[in-house]
């Protein structure tokens, strides 16, 4: 199967059935398969071909949805990138990529024109759906579910844009496993709540669409404004939530959530993408008794790995969530261990596994994900941090994500993030604490927690609280922001 059949299908079975629920309208599945059509003509006219790139650079929206939809069904990699950035950056994937067409909306364009030489020729949808009046639409390009479907760009450790290369088979196994794992209908109504480019994207789009059902976009403008946000959910009847934790987080703490009763029609809540701190995880599943509850994991070479269905004895260990199980089809193996280090670093192969990064040798073997987990007792798998996110502290060898994983259980901390201030024999672990509302902790009471939990070696020397931590394009924490704006200028008094 080829990522363009499930909406094919859908709209030979249920024509009328709502697809795409989107700022811009909506559209049922018949409207659906008609626009991609057109787009796949459109793109043919313009000389795209089996293979090509074409990059996406758009909010949300319809034409968005049926753009990719038609690339798919032309052989063309689609390649999104999120409205908010900037254009100089747009054209270095576009060049990357070597992108045969840039589509945007009016808002892109109007960007563009004002970078000029720094932004890449683009196109509108209007433009590129005008250029092929009268063009039949093309049969769709039939072919391996190996080849590849689209590239998502991720930020590079060297400072440029690094293209995941996934195929249809990486797609739809994850997307198989989902629709089977949470028992989706052609009654549910999924939300969309990450951006385009981001791999939470994938399951939205077409687990909604393999099962039949309706996927329903958030706007930007409302994917970080909690009250309004919250609306949303309750206004469409969604049936399935899935994004980020520091959405959720949002939504208690800003966003009335726990004021108010659980939505009727939510049967599932899954997260992914960060860990979800054990305090405002216990408040949500007070919130939502009834609300299925699943922490998902995999960065976006291998989308999701593993998972776990949260359980009540979770809440009531004090400790970090698990990961869990191997999903999807995916085998993991762990790495060897290294001395002075805690865990080992987690492997995957299998179904779901990228077929490489954009322009360089394909992936062969195991996927080495570069983060470091353990088994329990029970078999589920612990997250412990990253292996590059290894520091020497005094002489030791440091995880960051471990101080940060003993420093989250603390009751009065909602969100926390460690940096290192200096280096050698001056280098300092600071805490990026954002407190819960009642009352912040200090440096002393974080000390005291962390001397229970961690050896004297990995005490925190200063402190920060603030309102909330700086986000991504894709609502992780943006430790390049915080390294900038929040480091400490000395030792606390």
């Amino acid at each position: 199967m080829r990522l363009y059949e499930p909406v094919v299908d859908a709209a030979r079975r249920t024509p009328h059935a709502l697809a795409v629920d989107a700022p811009d309208g909506r559209l049922d599945y018949a409207a659906l398969d008609r626009l991609a059509g057109r787009y796949a003509a459109a793109l043919t006219a313009r000389g795209a071909r089996p293979g090509d790139r074409v990059v996406l650079w758009a909010a949300k929206s319809l034409h968005g949805v049926a753009l990719m939809q038609g690339c798919l069904r032309a052989g063309v990699l689609y390649v999104p990138v999120s409205s908010a950035n900037p254009p100089p950056r747009v054209a270095r994937i576009a060049a990357a990529c070597t992108a045969v067409l840039v589509v945007t909306d009016e808002e892109g364009a109007e960007a563009a024109a004002d970078a000029g030489d720094q932004a890449p020729p683009c196109t509108t949808f209007g433009e590129l759906l005008a250029g092929a009046e009268g063009v039949p639409v093309p049969e769709p390009v039939t072919g391996s579910p190996d080849d590849a479907a689209y590239i998502l760009f991720t930020s590079g450790s060297t400072g440029d844009p690094k293209g995941v290369c996934l195929s249809h088979r990486n797609a739809l196994s994850f997307v198989r496993w989902a629709v089977g794992e949470l028992g989706i209908g052609p009654h549910d109504r999924l939300s969309n709540h990450a951006p385009f480019n981001f791999d939470l994207s994938v399951f939205d789009l077409y687990a909604a669409f393999l099962a039949g059902a309706s996927v329903h976009l958030v706007p930007e403008h409302l994917a970080y404004a909690p009250a309004q946000l919250l609306g949303f959910v309750t206004d469409h009847e969604l049936t399935v939530w899935y994004s980020v934790p520091s959405a959720l987080t949002l939504l208690m703490t800003r966003g009335g959530l726990l004021e108010r009763p659980a939505p009727p029609s939510l049967r599932v809540c899954v997260f992914a993408g960060e860990p979800f701190p054990p305090v405002p995880l216990r408040r949500l599943r007070g919130a939502w008794p009834r609300v299925r509850l699943f922490n998902w994991y995999g960065p976006t070479e291998t989308n999701v790995c593993t998972s776990h269905e949260v359980r009540d004895a979770d809440l009531a260990t004090g400790r970090a969530l698990p990961i869990g199980t191997a999903c999807s089809g995916d085998t993991l193996h762990l790495g060897e261990p290294e001395p002075g280090r805690r865990g080992r670093e987690l492997l995957v192969s299998g179904p779901t596994v990228m077929l490489g990064y954009w322009g360089a040798p394909p992936q062969h073997g195991p996927y080495a994900t570069g983060d470091l987990v353990e088994a329990d007792g029970e078999g589920l798998l612990e997250y412990l941090g990253r292996r590059d996110q290894m520091v020497k502290i005094r002489g030791n060898r440091v995880e960051l994500g471990e101080i940060e994983a003993a420093l989250g259980l603390h009751p009065r901390v909602r969100e926390v993030a460690v940096l290192v201030d200096g280096e050698g024999v001056e280098a300092r672990l600071h805490a990026v604490v954002v407190p819960e509302p009642d009352a912040g902790p200090d440096l002393l009471d974080l000390k005291r927690w962390s001397a229970q939990r961690l050896p004297s070696y990995m005490m925190l020397d200063s402190l920060s609280l603030v309102g909330e931590l700086p986000r991504t394009d894709n609502g992780k924490t943006d430790r390049r922001v915080l390294g900038q704006a929040l480091r400490p200028q000395g030792p606390p008094r």
